[in-house]
């Protein structure tokens, strides 16, 4: 007969005695913990696993009930001394049915010790008779560990309760863990993948080794603390612990876990639980009944959005014409300095007209990036998931989804990589080829500058907003797709942390605002830069002499000025047509002509996979060649305006929308998707995507307009 030594845990009140009597046969022993005068109680019951034709002896140690693991009482030092000390199988989590979410502090914590262990759902018919429903498949996938609903005054679930010990005895790996703040994963991921990389053998698990080292565990520093490893560790703890501090906008680690825990428990409850009947006892949870209320928690978020666009375009539109003149200034500057040889061309034409182009749409960067850290720092975004869980699971889609899908909203790479926290590789795939239908930052400036060319900018906040929602449903229409037809199963539930409500962090804030900004200024004065360059030189090479010549006795012979120009003009198109680029975009012409797109539209999409940026700066330089450089010269919004149609632009938008994000957002989808393969077919599937909706946008609108 194999003996199973089982610990007994829970808050007090949870009818662990009860449970203990409702077991038929037990051998009941009282007596002391070793040194204290607490109560031991102990059983030992006599098991038949009826499957495996084979008897155990369950020994179960009832602990005394403590509401989390301190040590102020002598109950309670001997409760955390057992189970972080003991000798034992498995941990049974006694919990109130009726106060889940008070219950599953404990819980949180247990989890964290990295121990076999089952969930037990007691008082269950008291729950039932409170209107109290609990889905304990799903809390189970949410722990990660078994959940049975027991009853002690009515004899429900004991024999599935015993049957659960020996099952969970028998299992190789520790499944049950908490789910934290991103922030805090992100942490303990780099924390893990150090451990792993160093091979450091660890008689608990990676995970729950740095989760106790990011808590400043006394008995982990005191015993890692000795070994070479600590050397390298403790920086890498030191930049982990800034971070978290950083987020959570506290030092008191206590306070910040016992926050993670509360969030975790909320965000548990609110998965598991269906109630009859809910009325708001305190502050936080009036507020919760409005912001996810079932009919108002939507228009009251997309509210929220439109106003977000509204400042991103007014507000960012204020010092946008500054920002454009003064490049134009430095332009002038340049070749007055340098001549208009090839050199002042370089400057002037490409690099300054370049950067200045994409430059000119910081403000509207920096807006929307502080408006979506604003709402993230106050605790709404993961309200907005758990929101629109029920609604992401009619697309195949799970609320957790949400996080990586508006942060999709600012930049690609964090968005990809914070799709980490789908831990099911369906829903993680799934979630990870749609995040480039929600229109990142670098997108932004393309869309204001065709929204201004040919909607004007007194509804340009309304525009904005529709576009960016109108890349957000399709990207779910997508997903429906791909989950029906390519990502197929089974959809898993995970717990949405349910943080308190803060007030904004203003240093929270300028840490993403300016972290975003420098990099977007990094990138112009870089990346930007050099493609700019590139595009310049494809756009001025190989420099066709015969045609100079043929042109330059015309414009000698030219007696009108404006004739004159023409001609200048008309050189510099077809030496744009002759060049390098023109070659590449005629050459891919048959692939865009459907759409309405000329070539110079068509190699601005084509730089725009490098980075989405460089669409602007392209169309920059195509169309400020052959134009008066003065203080007279017409802006790039009305080139546009004069050189492409309605349905053109509306193609080109729809296009910019869809297809695939840029190469530094593709490396990092390979690598968090698990292989070059899948960005192939992310080539393949937003290619097409793109090309089909706008073929269609571009024939509907001549429809409409009747061209």
């Amino acid at each position: 007969m194999d003996k199973i030594t089982v610990v007994l845990a829970g808050q007090p009140n949870v009818g662990k005695s009860s449970l203990i009597n409702a077991i038929s046969n037990a051998k009941l022993k009282v007596g002391n913990f070793a040194g204290v005068t607490v109560d031991k109680l102990e059983l030992d019951v006599n098991y038949c696993d009826a499957k495996a034709c084979h008897d155990y002896l369950l020994h179960i140690v009832d602990l005394p009930g403590t509401y989390s693991l301190v040590d102020y009482t002598q109950e309670e030092r001997v409760t955390k001394n057992a189970l972080l000390e003991g000798d034992y199988d498995v941990i049974v989590n006694v919990v109130d049915s009726t106060h889940l979410q008070r219950n599953l502090l404990l819980t949180s914590e247990l989890l964290e010790l990295g121990k076999k262990m089952i969930v037990v759902l007691n008082m269950i018919d008291e729950a039932d008779d409170e209107g109290i429903k609990i889905d304990e498949k799903q809390l189970s996938v949410i722990l990660g560990v078994p959940c049975i609903k027991t009853s002690a005054s009515k004899n429900i679930g004991i024999e599935e309760f015993e049957q659960a010990i020996v099952e969970a005895s028998h299992k190789q790996e520790i499944s049950g863990k908490v789910i934290y703040s991103d922030f805090i994963e992100e942490e303990i991921a780099h924390i893990v993948g150090f451990l792993e990389d160093r091979g450091y053998k660890s008689s608990i698990p990676y995970r729950q080794l740095a989760v106790r080292l990011l808590k400043e565990d006394e008995n982990i520093y005191k015993k890692i603390h000795e070994e070479p490893i600590w050397i390298e560790l403790q920086h890498l703890l030191r930049k982990s612990l800034e971070h978290i501090y950083l987020h959570s906008g506290s030092k008191d680690l206590k306070e910040i876990f016992i926050d993670e825990h509360f969030a975790f428990a909320k965000g548990a409850k609110m998965e598991v639980i269906e109630l009859s009947s809910m009325k708001a006892k305190n502050f936080t949870q009036k507020i919760d009944n409005l912001l996810i209320n079932k009919y108002l928690g939507i228009p009251i978020f997309l509210l929220f959005m439109w106003i977000l666009f509204q400042l991103t375009f007014q507000v960012g539109a204020i010092p946008m014409d500054l920002i454009d003149a003064s490049f134009g200034w430095l332009g002038d500057n340049a070749k007055e300095v340098l001549g208009d040889g090839w050199l002042g061309s370089l400057v002037a034409d490409g690099m300054i007209a370049g950067v200045g182009s994409v430059m000119m749409f910081l403000p509207n960067i920096l807006i929307l990036f502080f408006g979506i850290a604003l709402l993230e720092t106050t605790g709404y975004m993961s309200r907005v998931s758990f929101m629109l869980d029920g609604f992401f699971h009619k697309f195949g889609l799970h609320g957790k989804s949400f996080i990586p899908l508006v942060t999709g909203f600012g930049c690609s790479v964090p968005a990809y990589m914070a799709a980490r926290t789908l831990k099911n590789e369906r829903d993680r795939l799934l979630t990870l080829f749609i995040i480039g239908f929600m229109s990142c930052g670098a997108r932004l400036p393309i869309y204001v500058l065709f929204i201004g060319a040919f909607f004007g900018d007194e509804d340009a906040g309304n525009w904005l907003f529709l576009i960016y929602m109108t890349g957000a449903m399709l990207g779910l229409i997508s997903a429906k797709i791909l989950h029906l037809y390519v990502f197929k199963g089974e959809d898993e539930p995970f717990v949405m942390e349910m943080p308190k409500y803060r007030m904004p962090s203003m240093k929270l804030i300028w840490h993403t605002v300016y972290g975003q900004g420098k990099s977007y200024i990094n990138k112009a004065g870089t990346f930007i830069l050099l493609a700019s360059m590139l595009v310049w030189f494809a756009s001025n090479y190989p420099k066709q002499h015969e045609l100079e010549a043929q042109y330059s006795i015309k414009i000698e012979k030219s007696v009108d000025e404006n004739m004159s120009i023409k001609l200048s003009n008309e050189l510099a198109e077809k030496s744009l047509e002759m060049s390098y680029l023109g070659q590449i975009g005629h050459a891919s012409s048959w692939f865009f002509s459907p759409l309405g797109l000329d070539w110079k539209m068509s190699v601005a999409l084509e730089t725009g996979l490098a980075a989405k940026e460089v669409v602007v700066s392209t169309l920059g330089v195509l169309y400020s060649l052959g134009e008066n450089n003065d203080e007279t010269s017409s802006s790039l919004r009305d080139e546009l305006r004069k050189n492409i149609s309605l349905p053109s632009a509306i193609a080109f938008i729809v296009f910019v929308m869809i297809y695939l994000p840029c190469l530094a957002a593709s490396m990092v989808f390979a690598r968090e998707a698990g292989g070059w393969k899948y960005l192939v077919y992310l080539f393949i599937f937003t290619t097409s995507t793109a090309w089909i909706l706008s073929f269609i946008a571009y024939n509907v609108t001549k429809l409409i307009l009747g061209v």
